[in-house]
């Protein structure tokens, strides 16, 4: 499991005032996992790391690979590959009543995220760069404000 800690004061000053305010703020907490899941998908479909910048593409050797192994029906671009499972596999949980917890059970999670070489990742045919797809964007942090102000104006 990684953690990718947020600390953007204005969400969490409004989130202090949610826990404060609400009796149960899980509905609020829910909604925010249900947000940040979709949000976190569409970073595949735009190839996107959380601040905007685009992901590194796939390398000549990543993109031979796929053409002898997904020639009719693998995808080139980053992180989405024939069966697509890191990018369909993004999940919300919530822990505790006071936390959502956004992220991927996928072995290669981590990997993706953070980047590794092929000393660290033996079974991969090179070294990947880093290609963050956890994380909160402004527009997520503006999204999330907007959902705590509803149930604080309720």
């Amino acid at each position: 499991m990684i953690t990718i800690e947020f600390d953007s004061q204005p969400v969490l000053d409004a989130l202090r005032t949610l826990f404060e305010r609400v009796e149960s703020p899980k509905p609020a907490l829910i909604e925010i996992g249900e947000y940040m899941a979709n949000s976190t998908k569409q970073r595949f479909r735009d190839g996107k790391a959380p601040d905007g910048t685009a992901w590194a593409p796939n390398s000549p050797a990543t993109v031979e690979i796929y053409n002898g192994l997904f020639a009719s029906a693998g995808s080139k671009r980053p992180l989405i590959g024939e069966t697509r499972r890191l990018s369909n596999e993004i999940a919300w949980q919530l822990p505790r009543d006071t936390a959502v917890e956004i992220g991927s059970a996928e072995p290669e999670a981590n990997m993706q995220q953070f980047g590794g070489t092929k000393a660290q990742w033996p079974h991969l045919w090179g070294d990947i760069p880093a290609r963050p797809f956890l994380g909160i964007s402004p527009a997520d942090e503006e999204n999330i404000l907007a959902i705590v102000g509803r149930y604080l104006s309720a």
